[in-house]
């Protein structure tokens, strides 16, 4: 059952508010608010915060008795939560994605083929055709495509489209040529060139392999990059999103968000990741702190440990159940990933490494042990997706203090073809929710956009239900998993905010932390759990400061 504390206007607080006076204050009342608080979910009736844009008070009506001065919102009634933060997601592909061409959700490879068809028609002076999104397991026949498939339609340029989740690319034959790939060339260390029975390559290419074609892409410039931050950063404040953990960027994104903090450009609150332990940290040498304004931090580091589910790049323990001669694709040896993990701790950076294999995982939790002397770290190292985890690792996540930052839609989205890859008895430790709440470790939830949409209420959908938007299957996949309401919520604010050591700041509307919240059209904690992923976000507060709102207000 719900338990939702009521925060209480205190004597103390009173007093508090009337040494404040000379503040400018404002006061959203008439609403109905929760929170997530290191004592469990509170609920308030009003929200007051200061002209800085940091939370004065919550509680409820007295509170505008002690402010008499506050300008006063009515909230008519509506539901106010905390910004919602994404704790793992890629904002410049997001941004990209939009004038490039986005293949989510075709339902063929027929169908894929024709949107190359048209976009291309779209684009006659584009020196590339470049996009992402296409996935196979949802075809009619779940097989890769081929080269061959887009030089029907497209011949005379280069063509390279990502996999939905970034780990596997479809290219045509002129990107095939361009990039010196043919039936001879060796799989790199970590990648993969898919053949066929022949030996010929397909055109399709997994993981390392994929740098092969994107070395030969031409490289995007600051003034690209920025345009689609900006163009992430609408959708995402659309969404009630106000925070994201960038997972790995490089040395110009990283400048781009540099000079948009210092120009008061950042409308989002950015932790960024660094991609990789080797030039790009060694060039930025030392973490950039928070600022002033809180919008922009990098001082963690984005390592990948390997492949993933769908293209049978994960690695794993023992081979696939559905490829027998498969064990999937380490990036590195213990050995490697034990150093990349240690020079960037030495360096005073949080780790976050991707591994959604359980030999990748166990591989991370081994890296971390050695690293943390078998300790927990102030740094917080991550497991970043942490999908498929053997069930005698999973109580290490809390012996060690590693955050375990998952995204709640892919359990929804993998579920057709998880068991297929893995078998009954790995299932058990995979997007194992509760098993890791339960065992002591924190989650942090995210969508790992634009892998899965960025929207979050769908990912609260999916870590209530344990269903896909279409309410399958009845009763919710593997239900055991699923989190309670406040379970989720608290995976998207305060949680996500601890992950990035920002709790104290971040994550939460209690007094002292920034004033980022949302109002939304219904109340997440009393509707129906198919409604949750149909909310709809009224309107954005980031710091104080109203960054979004929609055609009815509140």
């Amino acid at each position: 059952m719900l338990t939702i504390k009521p925060l209480k206007t205190t004597l103390a607080l009173l007093l508090l508010a009337a040494v404040k006076m000379a503040a400018a204050e404002t006061a959203m009342h008439n609403i109905v608010g929760y929170t997530s608080s290191n004592d469990g979910l509170q609920s308030f009736t009003v929200l007051v915060f200061d002209d800085e844009g940091r939370v004065s008070a919550t509680g409820d009506d007295r509170l505008l008795l002690a402010y008499p001065a506050a300008k006063r919102i009515d909230g008519n009634g509506k539901t106010v939560l905390p910004g919602l933060i994404d704790a793992h997601a890629h904002v410049l592909s997001l941004g990209l994605l939009k004038s490039n061409l986005d293949l989510t959700g075709a339902p063929s490879v027929d169908a894929a083929v024709a949107s190359i068809k048209n976009y291309a028609a779209s684009k006659p002076d584009a020196r590339w055709i470049l996009g992402r999104g296409w996935n196979q397991v949802l075809w009619p026949v779940q097989e890769f495509p081929r080269a061959a498939h887009i030089d029907t339609v497209v011949s005379d340029r280069p063509v390279w489209l990502r996999r939905i989740d970034g780990h596997a690319g479809w290219a045509n034959s002129a990107a095939l040529r361009l990039s010196g790939i043919d039936d001879d060339t060796p799989d790199p260390v970590g990648g993969k060139i898919v053949r066929d029975d022949n030996g010929h390559a397909t055109g399709v290419l997994i993981d390392q392999a994929m740098s092969m074609v994107e070395s030969q892409v031409p490289a995007i410039d600051k003034n690209e990059i920025r345009l689609a931050i900006q163009a992430a950063t609408d959708a995402l404040l659309a969404e009630g999103i106000t925070g994201v953990h960038d997972a790995g960027v490089d040395l110009m994104n990283a400048e781009v968000y540099l000079s948009m903090a210092d120009n008061q450009e950042l409308d989002l609150r950015i932790y960024a990741m660094i991609g990789g332990a080797g030039s790009v940290l060694d060039a930025i040498a030392k973490p950039i702190e928070h600022d002033a304004r809180d919008r922009l931090e990098i001082t963690s580091v984005k390592i990948y440990a390997d492949g993933a589910l769908g293209s049978r790049g994960a690695a794993m323990i023992e081979p696939y159940d559905d490829d027998a001669e498969n064990r999937g694709l380490p990036f590195w040896t213990q050995a490697e990933l034990d150093e990349q993990v240690a020079k960037a701790n030495r360096m005073g950076f949080q780790v976050g490494v991707h591994a959604i294999g359980d030999l990748g995982n166990r591989m991370v939790l081994n890296a971390f042990e050695k690293a943390q002397g078998g300790k927990p770290s102030a740094l917080r190292n991550r497991v970043e997706h942490a999908q498929i985890i053997a069930l005698e690792d999973i109580p290490r996540f809390a012996k060690l203090g590693v955050i375990a930052s998952m995204q709640a839609t892919h359990a929804t989205s993998d579920k057709n073809m998880a068991e297929d890859r893995i078998g009954p008895k790995r299932i058990l430790g995979s997007y194992a929710w509760r098993r890791l709440l339960d065992s002591g470790a924190v989650l942090a939830n995210g969508s790992d956009f634009p892998v899965e949409l960025s929207n979050p209420f769908h990912g609260l959908y999916a870590s209530v239900t344990r269903q896909d938007r279409a309410g399958e299957p009845a009763g919710g996949w593997y239900k055991d998993q699923a989190l309670t309401r406040a379970e989720a919520l608290h995976s998207f604010t305060l949680a996500a905010a601890f992950a990035a050591r920002q709790e104290h700041r971040l994550g939460s509307l209690e007094p002292g932390k920034w004033a980022d919240f949302i109002v939304i059209d219904r109340d997440y904690f009393t509707i129906a759990e198919s409604e949750i992923d149909d909310i709809r976000v009224l309107q954005t507060w980031v710091a104080g400061q109203l960054a979004f709102e929609s055609g009815s207000t509140p």
